[in-house]
């Protein structure tokens, strides 16, 4: 436990000074749970003023529908309990699965209406006739706390989230740079499955943060578009590279050297990479590079098919640094106009990125409730008086840990720290709460806690134990009438607190705790799917959707193999190489339709023949693709090259060729050199 950064100490004090705002408004408007303003000021607040801000709508947005929705439950349901529960868990879980298929700062609409139909709802109940009066009270807090959260974080030494991107970005540029020279060198380890993981973590983590710069309180708010191009163009250095190592691999003989006439391409490319601007620019690379390009026909050989693989995606290589160098210069200079090369960069924004688990999604929902119905009944059929605040707790925590894997130790983690605070909030509530005589005697007191565990808040290693006290001292004294609080009251609400998360912990280990390894297979399977579906497509997705999608499953993938550890059933496999199958599936797809009916007529047996090796995969026993695919493969790849000379017909050689390095690793390289009709298999 190091003493706070100045940082740190600085979003303590502003996360104070908004929790003490929403606080003294909610006193002088004499709302009845005043402290559920300084309680969301805590939980909005972030140290990037970005984040907050794109936050708060939101926010806002799922408190005001939440408290409507409540409202007209209770009001039609509440002389039948069971069905006013059952209406409220299905809000609930409706809401939490609309918000874990959105990754995005918008899941906190659907994440706060329905947790917040539960804060509102089931205190309700004992007095369904001010039920109107108890939603209004919630949200007025509620957006209280939000408000101030925004003005103070936005105001007083904001920290931007632009110049945080913008440094990530140029860290994974450089690390980018660092593993094209490697893979241009041959240099590659063990260590590049690692690289490539830790880029797509990196990619993934960059394009969640920058949902968050169009609200940003810097300049970089305005480069928005050429960031998210810069994202989705840097997206394609995954597979690029994977190919480009593979390739290089290819074409070097038993020694290792590369042909003759490639060594002196390769190396100014590589000094071009470096930055040095005396083998040329761009175009000089991109001249070199087709110089060498061998013309495919009928008598062409698996070398020559090889090369003009190889300098095709060396080729696309220039391409994306190129624009990526161009990207990042033009949002250093800070200028709003785009200059007319990068502008269809820009209009070219793909959708959809983010890999969602629908399955995972609903399962979720039904625990949350499962968990209601668990404490609701024992609630009904007791007549206990604190059942409210243990309804409340399970509605929270089924959706608070609902996006991990395993949900538990995250809610164990808050029942610890909540147990641990509950001295602390008994001595605000019952004594200094009482004693105090002026606003500024209440500040003073709450500040040593509050401005302590806030610095810890700031800290991402210490977030959850910190904001977990938070969260047990200001619901303790959220959830209380301060003004009739006594020690009995705060014994069953305290009470209610515990068997509310202690409910929501048992549903959760017994429903809802799945592995690492089960989560690993089943985003294997998910990438599997797509690529069947694709297979099986007349046409090729938008671009950068499937990339994105797969790159995110890489870096979701990567994760979760790190905290399975060793996974013998399914460690071969490869999801980067899965991604390159996908890429150039979609490239046949595109390039289908350019081509004669008989070569259109081959790539589809083939494509039908790949997608149902992507359907028949499992993860429990990874098989290799049937002889079938193999023929398939060949035979396309022999029609297509004795097909006239045109640039469709190169495209797709080069796609066929790829796919085969791909999926037949082991063989795509034949010992001899024959031409390519003398590859298919009989």
């Amino acid at each position: 436990m190091k003493p706070p950064s100045l940082a740190e100490a600085v979003f303590s004090v502003k996360s104070f000074a908004a929790s003490m705002a929403a606080l003294y408004i909610a006193f002088g408007m004499g709302l009845p749970r005043p402290f559920w303003a300084m309680m969301t000021a805590y939980v909005v607040s972030s140290p990037l003023s970005g984040a907050v801000r794109s936050k708060a709508v939101f926010r806002v947005a799922g408190t005001v529908l939440g408290s409507a929705a409540s409202v007209v439950m209770v009001v039609g349901l509440v002389n039948a309990p069971e069905l006013l529960v059952l209406a409220v868990g299905l809000w609930v879980a409706g809401c939490l699965y609309l918000s874990l298929l959105d990754r995005t700062p918008r899941s906190y609409v659907f994440m706060l209406a329905g947790y917040t139909a539960g804060l509102v709802a089931f205190p309700g109940v004992a007095d369904p006739s001010a039920i109107f009066d108890t939603g209004l009270a919630r949200v007025e807090e509620i957006v209280l706390g939000i408000v101030c959260a925004t003005v103070v974080h936005s105001v007083v030494l904001p920290r931007g989230v632009g110049p945080v991107l913008l440094a990530r970005l140029d860290a994974t540029l450089r690390d980018a740079e660092r593993w094209t020279l490697d893979a241009l060198s041959g240099s590659g380890d063990a260590k590049t499955a690692v690289d490539r993981q830790k880029l797509a973590r990196d990619l993934t983590e960059l394009r969640v943060m920058a949902t968050h710069l169009p609200y940003d309180t810097s300049e970089v708010r305005w480069m928005t578009r050429p960031v998210r191009a810069l994202q989705d163009r840097m997206t394609y250095l995954l597979p690029v590279l994977a190919a480009v190592d593979d390739w290089m691999a290819s074409v070097r003989g038993p020694d290792g050297a590369l042909p003759p006439d490639l060594v002196p391409v390769v190396e100014n490319l590589k000094r071009w990479i470096a930055d040095d601007e005396s083998v040329g620019g761009a175009e000089a690379q991109r001249a070199a590079l087709d110089a060498l390009a061998p013309a495919v026909n009928a008598d062409s050989t698996w070398r020559d098919a090889t090369r003009l693989g190889l300098l095709a995606r060396l080729r696309s290589l220039v391409d994306i640094h190129q624009d990526c160098r161009e990207l990042r210069a033009h949002i250093r200079s800070g200028d709003r106009r785009l200059p007319e090369r990068l502008d269809p960069l820009t209009r070219s924004r793909s959708r959809g990125v983010f890999h969602l688990d629908h399955g995972m999604a609903l399962w979720s929902g039904a625990s949350a409730i499962l968990g209601l119905a668990v404490i609701c009944a024992f609630w009904i059929a007791t007549g206990w008086s604190s059942g409210a605040a243990a309804a409340m707790m399970v509605a929270v925590f089924s959706c608070f840990f609902a996006s991990f894997d395993d949900p538990a130790p995250g809610i164990r983690m808050f029942l610890v720290f909540t147990l641990l605070s509950l001295p602390v909030a008994a001595f605000y509530l019952l004594i200094v709460l009482p004693s105090f005589d002026s606003f500024t005697m209440l500040a003073a007191s709450l500040a040593p806690t509050f401005l302590l565990l806030g610095a810890y808040v700031g800290r991402p290693a210490t977030f959850g134990q910190a904001m977990a006290l938070l969260f047990g001292v200001g619901g303790a004294l959220s959830l209380l009438d301060t003004s009739t609080a006594d020690f009995a009251s705060f014994l069953n609400s305290s009470i209610g607190q515990i068997v509310g998360i202690v409910t929501a912990l048992m549903v959760t280990r017994l429903c809802r705790s799945v592995g690492a390894a089960w989560s690993a297979r089943r985003l294997l399977r998910a990438g599997w799917r797509e690529i069947a579906t694709l297979a099986d497509s007349r046409s090729a997705p938008p671009r950068g959707n499937f990339e994105n999608r797969m790159l995110d499953r890489v870096g979701l993938l990567s994760t979760r193999l790190a905290q399975a550890g060793p996974q013998d059933d399914f460690a071969v496999a490869d999801a980067v190489n899965d991604l390159r199958v996908g890429l150039n599936v979609a490239d046949l797809q595109r390039v289908r339709p350019m081509l004669g009916k008989s070569s259109e007529s081959l790539v589809g047996a083939l494509l039908a023949e790949v997608g149902r090796h992507y359907r028949g995969l499992s993860t429990r026993r990874l098989e290799p693709p049937r002889p079938g695919v193999r023929r398939a493969m060949d035979t396309a790849l022999a029609g297509i090259a004795a097909s006239p000379p045109a640039p469709e017909r190169d495209r797709a050689v080069i796609a066929l060729v790829s796919l085969r390095r791909s999926l037949f690793r082991e063989d795509a390289t034949p010992g001899a050199t024959p031409a390519l009709p003398e590859l298919v298999t009989t």
